[in-house]
This record gives structure tokens, C-alpha cells and sequence, in this order.
């Protein structure tokens, strides 16, 4: 076959540094506006091209949004943690995905951060030591 064709579909999750509250109410609709997420971690949902490595982006957005923060935000302590989740969704999924991301606030009035990294590696058979997912 001569070309490739791919849809390459990721519902991405990290948190602030230690899980830290950063991002309150006066700053997130201006960083929400771009990545959903609550006070202390984000959610994206991202469509890839194969000639680019999701650890690539993932290095890119975080440094830029930490340099947002810090720049025009004036938030010097701020950062992310230091790795993330990666879960692939189908097309017939992403309309709810999108809704769950959205969903976020009120989501996690009932959900505590933690819980829901640990259902969603989980839900997507992903292997883990919890010794080892909040480092």
C-alpha cells in the first residue's frame, strides 16, 4: 500500500505537580478554554498524525502551557507532574469523551482525582504499581 491512513484518536489526563491546586476559579476559563480539567488536572483529547510521538507532544504542551502560567499568569511554582495517561478512544467514542471532559466540575463534586486515573487505567487494561503512579 502507498500512503497510510490513520486515526489516531488519545483522551489524555495529567495533573499538577503533587496534585496542588493551581488552577482556580479566576484562571481556568482562560486555560480551560483550550484543555478541560478541574483545579488540580487536565483532560485532553487530542487526533494525532503517525509521524508525530505522543511523548513529543506531550513535552511540548506541557512546557508551553507551564510557561503560559508562569509568564503570563505570574504563577513562578507552578508545574505539571511529571508523567501522564494516554488512552486510545474509538471514533464511535469521541462525542462522549467529549462530554465526560466537559463534564468535568461537576464530575468530580463526586470523584476524587485519584479514583478516576486508577478506573480509567483500569477501564483501558493499563498495568501499573500505584507505588509508582503519583511520583
Amino acid at each position: 500500500m502507498a500512503h497510510s491512513y490513520t486515526k489516531l484518536i488519545f483522551h489524555i489526563v495529567f495533573s499538577t505537580k503533587d496534585r496542588v491546586a493551581h488552577l482556580g476559579p479566576e484562571l481556568r476559563p482562560r486555560l480551560l478554554a483550550y484543555i478541560g480539567g478541574t483545579a488540580d488536572h487536565v483532560h485532553l483529547l487530542a487526533i494525532l498524525p503517525p509521524t508525530v510521538a505522543l511523548s513529543d507532544v506531550m513535552r511540548t504542551v506541557k512546557a508551553n502551557s507551564s510557561k503560559w502560567m508562569h509568564e503570563q499568569m505570574g504563577r513562578r511554582t507552578f508545574s505539571w507532574q511529571a508523567g501522564y495517561g494516554a488512552f486510545s478512544v474509538s471514533r464511535s467514542n469521541v462525542d462522549s469523551v467529549t462530554r465526560y471532559i466537559a463534564s468535568q466540575e461537576e464530575h468530580h463534586k463526586k470523584t476524587a482525582f485519584q479514583d478516576e486515573f486508577i478506573a480509567l487505567m483500569e477501564k483501558h487494561g493499563v498495568e501499573y504499581d500505584e507505588r509508582y503512579v503519583w511520583g
